[in-house]
């Protein structure tokens, strides 16, 4: 087998080069690329020994955080290729070796609208001033990717916004246009989230961005900031709206969560939940979206502990610029964007799923060899 020189830049190169998102290095493994959601080795490059992977893997590293990443055993750190593209890595060690898994971002922010975000959506969500807006799903289905385009879209349009970010570890790096951005990196700028936070609410911000509401220290910090009449926009690793209102509440203790359900739904403004899925065409991956905002229905449910009516609201607030996931999955498959069988899983109303399972199969085009069999 032929080798690739297995430097770092090269590795990345590559990487960026085959389109892949993500990829991943560890001993025993070539490089994996994640390309359009299907993980794949890196061709010509064969199993990396312990040693090579540690040397990929410390390259990321200054002296700094060498001595950290020892002391820690893991690391979130950023790596930025000139001309390339910027790189989110997590150092780690897995059976006494080195590793990483890297996360490649763009140099160039996509707009709303390369990402199929609509533009009453984008006019909705960019015209909430205070409260509290998230942007949930799994792992790696674009959630910074969304609103790092929302703010870009902040940067080059409307009135002049002072944005501060909270990040653990930066990923997009803005260029102040339109806006003022100031970003701050955990472990660099401010010791923590909860800290970055609290000093984020002195900097006379009109929109906060905090990487993730991770626990419950940011939890509550983040639910004050967008009371007391800020804009905060965050993230969650959860894949509904009303799993996200659950899992915020769930975090508290039992004699809390009156309260922040008080607060929930006084300061919850909007919440975007997005899956990501592979095309038809196979040629990338589309965001397949729920979107709710919160109005006095939806409102009245977190307050009363009905959470678990929220998807009705949504699916009967349509006016309102609401969708429901299997809307948008439902959508994606009549435009062709998506197969059935792509979407498939990811449906919560049987009987939608059904109905479309029937008009998808009446309308599509019967396969050649069935055509031939058919008497």
């Amino acid at each position: 087998m032929t080798t690739t020189p297995l430097d770092r830049d090269t590795v990345l190169r590559r990487a960026v080069e085959l389109g892949a998102s993500d990829l991943i290095v560890t001993a025993g493994h070539p490089v994996m690329l994640m390309v359009h959601g299907v993980l794949q080795p890196m061709a010509d490059v064969g199993p990396l020994t312990p040693m090579e992977s540690r040397r990929l893997a410390e390259s990321f590293l200054t002296p700094a955080l060498h001595e950290r990443f020892l002391r820690d055993l893991e690391l979130d750190t950023r790596f930025f290729l000139p001309g390339v593209a910027h790189f989110r890595v997590n150092l780690f060690i897995q059976r006494g070796h080195w590793g990483a898994a890297v996360r490649i971002v763009p140099l160039r922010i996509p707009l709303p609208a390369e990402l199929g975000i609509a533009p009453h959506v984008v006019t909705r969500v960019l015209g909430i001033t205070r409260g509290l807006v998230l942007v949930t799903g799994p792992t790696g289905s674009g959630k910074s990717t969304t609103i790092a385009s929302l703010l870009e879209q902040l940067n080059q349009h409307g009135p002049r916004r002072h944005v501060v970010t909270v990040e653990d570890p930066i990923e997009f790096v803005f260029e102040s246009k339109n806006a003022v951005f100031e970003q701050r990196e955990v472990g660099t700028d401010t010791r923590s989230y909860s800290r970055g936070l609290r000093g984020a609410l002195r900097q006379m911000p009109h929109v906060i961005f905090v990487g993730e509401m991770r626990d419950l220290t940011s939890m509550a910090i983040a639910l004050s900031a967008a009371e007391t009449g800020n804009l905060v926009i965050s993230t969650m690793a959860t894949q509904s709206a009303a799993q996200t209102v659950t899992r915020i509440i769930d975090s508290f203790p039992p004699h809390q969560q009156s309260q922040i359900r008080s607060q929930l739904a006084l300061t919850l403004r909007a919440v975007v939940s997005q899956i990501l899925l592979t095309r038809a065409d196979g040629q990338g991956r589309v965001a397949a979206r729920e979107i709710m905002f919160v109005n006095q229905a939806v409102a009245n449910l977190i307050r009363e502990d009905k959470v678990h009516q929220v998807p009705n609201a949504i699916a009967m607030g349509m006016r309102e610029d609401m969708l429901a996931l299997d809307d948008s999955l439902a959508d994606l498959v009549d435009r062709g964007t998506v197969t059935f069988e792509t979407a498939y899983p990811h449906f919560e109303d049987v009987e939608k799923r059904a109905a479309l399972q029937k008009r998808y199969y009446r309308v599509a085009a019967i396969p050649e060899a069935a055509a031939r069999r058919a008497p």
